[in-house]
């Protein structure tokens, strides 16, 4: 039996993607989990699996191609059940659209969940549960590729109605027009005619990171903070407990210690783990502690998030470190890998540098970014003394944040890292 095979739904907010590799050629025989495609969304590099045994008869993508949801990706002669035809699916969206009372009793049992992520891309309103809207209203949202977790609604207890989705689309259109960068034309150039060239596509996620990173620059007054920390002590504590380390796939680096002192110091300056809300009047504080990581990778620069940094001792969040940098290394990141974060970290202490400015993620109102430490003599005591000094910068949003609340984050962040027996007590248990 041929059956169609098509692209799912990859969630609110992904409208296309880019085929980036399609790794099943006609003829091939493929079973259960296989991955038959590698696609690149606006968020992440994520693989699509088969879910059934066959032999491939057609291949309807290939490498470069934009898709939506619901895209013929291949065709397979297989002896598995069927599966749902999407004129199936829409079928049953239109039968669920009519059980809207069953539904709206369901919606309203539901209790409050954590605060989703925020967006960068869509004015924000912040809601505490689950979206409140009835079957056709949420059919509605997914035509117009509307995330429902962003909409407020003006419906008796707080229901989303389609109006609500229409202005919301609205907003959204009038506030990417207003928030375009003013990009500079560029003027074609043919760099042939002075020797020997090679063009080569700039991945996707290179080319979206490096449009909301112009983007960001562009709207956010940035101001960096430059500071430097005496990790003599703390060093020492890290080389004992690499010593002591038995697990070689868990690397005893200096970033477990910075997310314990950062998620610190969100915790006694709120400003820091907040953000502006989509009309610049409101300033939104969260009470979680998630933290992106940026991590470089082949295919170009992603930042995942480690949740509930606070919750978390030194060792986990060592080995999570260890696996969400194999993930962003091996395309297995998928696109909540990388949302929700509080404040960002990027490290280059591992390559070089003396200091550099990293730029604000949105909807993050700052970000550190760590250059690598080095052995330097410092007047102690009445003598030279060599100490391990770590060299960073703190940029943020000077909107929400002002020089002296940074310059009290890198004295307190110092403070923390240089006697460190608060910070070991907040990370070993």
């Amino acid at each position: 039996m041929i059956k169609d095979i098509f692209l799912p739904d990859l969630g609110e907010g992904i409208n296309t993607v880019e085929v980036s590799e399609v790794l099943v050629k006609s003829g091939d025989t493929i079973k259960i989990d296989d991955t038959i495609i590698i696609l690149e969304s606006e968020k992440a590099t994520m693989e699509i699996p088969i879910e059934f045994d066959g032999v491939v008869t057609e291949v309807l993508v290939e490498a470069g191609d934009e898709i939506k949801s619901g895209a013929l990706l291949i065709r397979i002669e297989s002896e598995a059940s069927d599966i749902p035809k999407m004129d199936e699916q829409k079928k049953s969206d239109k039968e669920e659209i009519t059980d809207e009372k069953l539904t709206d009793s369901v919606t309203e049992s539901i209790t409050s969940v954590p605060l989703a992520s925020i967006d960068s891309q869509a004015p924000v309103t912040v809601q505490n549960k689950v979206p409140f809207a009835s079957p056709s209203v949420r059919l509605f949202a997914r035509e117009l590729g509307a995330d429902l977790s962003l909409i407020a609604g003006s419906g008796p207890k707080g229901r989303i109605t389609k109006e609500d989705v229409q202005s919301f689309i609205k907003s959204v259109l009038s506030n990417n027009r207003s928030s375009q960068p003013n990009l500079v034309s560029v003027p074609a150039i043919d760099f042939s005619q002075w020797g020997e060239i090679e063009s080569v596509k700039l991945s996707k996620i290179k080319r979206i990171t490096g449009d909301r990173l112009q983007q960001a620059w562009q709207s956010i007054p940035h101001v960096t903070q430059f500071d430097e920390a005496d990790i003599t002590e703390l060093d020492e504590f890290r080389k004992t407990l690499k010593s002591l380390n038995q697990n070689e796939k868990i690397k005893v680096s200096f970033l477990p210690f910075l997310l314990k002192a950062v998620v610190q110091l969100l915790k006694d300056m709120p400003e820091f783990n907040a953000s502006l809300d989509h009309t610049g009047q409101n300033l939104v504080y969260k009470k979680y502690f998630h933290v992106g990581v940026a991590v470089d990778t082949q295919n170009g620069l992603v930042v995942p998030v480690i949740r509930n940094v606070d919750t978390k001792n030194f060792r986990e969040l060592s080995e999570e470190l260890v696996t969400i940098s194999e993930k962003a290394r091996g395309r297995k990141l998928l696109p909540d890998d990388m949302k929700g974060g509080c404040f960002t970290i990027s490290s280059l202490g591992g390559i070089s540098g003396t200091g550099f400015t990293p730029i604000v993620n949105p909807p993050e109102v700052a970000i550190l970014g760590v250059s690598r430490s080095k052995l330097s003599p410092v007047f102690r005591n009445g003598s030279f003394q060599p100490r391990m000094i770590l060299p960073y910068s703190l940029s943020y949003d000077h909107r929400v944040i002002d020089g002296a609340q940074a310059a009290r984050f890198t004295k307190r962040l110092n403070l923390l890292l240089e006697n460190f027996a608060e910070l070991k007590g907040l990370g070993l248990t």
